[in-house]
């Protein structure tokens, strides 16, 4: 569940200097995850999402609320566009109501609960995984803190839910890496592979550090 970076979005330039996207999502972390080990990814994102489209219109219009796309484990990357690029109202934890997602207020925190609590629905026992944004310097870095911490506070107000910390443990994103790892603004496929070992090796960490949380996964989605 995510933006442009959970999509495997490619940046283009033609010769008038006109920038293009376009979603690859075999490219995506997502699926270079699942490829290395033989899973089924499904990729609920797209270039330029936020928690208040997601929830408002986009989930449904592409039928990700169905049952059939049940998961055990979802990773939520979603909150850049909302407030590095929008300037939406990050709220608090206050605004997330797990009991009756109903009640979320209308911010960032409140959209972002009522995912979890809509996947929660479809599938009660699944794993979430709750990605912060990385570092790239000063520039925002006090709303990539407030976001982080905010994953923090999700994965305390529900159960089955981890935060994958990109910004305290990936390395800055400054332009010695971006040279390498960097299409324009988004990210080249060396990029998102290097993304998908950074969190696949997180899960395999949280997974070691918290075997009983995960010993009965192959129980997900049936009555056992």
């Amino acid at each position: 569940v995510g933006d442009s970076l959970s999509s495997g979005e490619f940046e283009s330039v033609d010769e008038n200097g006109i920038h293009s996207h376009l979603d690859l999502y075999e490219y995506s972390w997502g699926q270079f995850i699942a490829r290395r080990n033989g899973l089924t990814a499904y990729n609920f994102s797209r270039g330029g999402m936020t928690t208040f489209e997601y929830m408002t219109s986009f989930a449904e219009e592409n039928g990700y609320w169905d049952p059939k796309y049940a998961s055990q484990a979802y990773a939520i990357a979603l909150g850049a566009n909302d407030l590095l690029n929008r300037g939406f109202e990050i709220g608090s934890i206050d605004d997330v109501h797990p009991e009756n997602y109903k009640l979320n207020k209308e911010t960032v925190a409140g959209y972002f609960g009522q995912i979890i609590s809509r996947y929660k629905e479809i599938q009660p026992r699944a794993k979430f995984f709750l990605v912060t944004m990385t570092r790239e310097g000063v520039e925002k870095d006090s709303l990539k803190a407030a976001h982080a911490s905010l994953m923090y506070e999700m994965a305390e107000k529900f159960d089955n839910t981890y935060v994958i910390d990109l910004y305290k443990y990936a390395p800055v994103y400054d332009e010695k890496f971006k040279r390498r790892f960097n299409l324009y603004s988004h990210q080249n496929p060396a990029g998102y592979i290097f993304t998908a070992k950074l969190i696949d090796s997180y899960i395999d960490y949280i997974i070691r550090k918290y075997p009983e949380d995960f010993s009965r996964v192959g129980f997900i989605g049936t009555e056992l």
